[in-house]
């Protein structure tokens, strides 16, 4: 049996849920320490889009992650939905992927600072930008390109 307490992280994406940027991350993740993985689907207004998208990404994410993840489905309000994951699955940390600021309406929305309210970490993937050089001056343009921890 491992002896190795593992820690318990929620992944909360929906259209970016079996992307490489997160794939990274989850494997990043995974080689700081052992973990648990639950991919958690919130936003969601037509269950069988959603149940879909779980099915299609929980096999990659489970290459990334090294071994078995749990797949969630929420409701239509993000929030609420990661509200009561936290709340049922006595998670340690929260990874929320999500896509670029500019259409994304997770970020206008300030999810991943509601999120922080609930007093874990949390860490938000974001799409990295499609030019090669950002012009770093453009401060938007900059952090789009880089994981924000938290």
């Amino acid at each position: 049996m491992d002896t190795q307490t593992k820690t318990r992280v929620l992944v909360v994406a929906n259209r970016t849920a079996a992307t490489p940027r997160l794939m990274d991350e989850i494997a990043a993740r995974r080689r700081r320490g052992p973990c648990r993985f639950t991919l958690l689907i919130p936003d969601v207004t037509d269950r069988r889009k959603a149940d879909w998208r779980l099915e299609t990404a929980l096999p990659v994410l489970r290459r990334a992650a090294g071994g078995p993840v749990e797949g969630l489905v929420g409701g239509a309000d993000p929030f609420a939905s990661i509200r009561d994951a936290v709340r049922d699955g006595g998670f340690d940390e929260i990874v929320i992927s999500t896509l670029s600021k500019r259409t994304s309406k997770w970020l206008r929305r300030d999810l991943v600072h509601r999120v922080r309210s609930l007093g874990l970490p949390v860490t938000a993937v974001l799409p990295r930008q499609k030019r090669v050089e950002p012009d770093i001056t453009d401060s938007t343009a900059f952090r789009a390109g880089i994981i924000m921890g938290g």
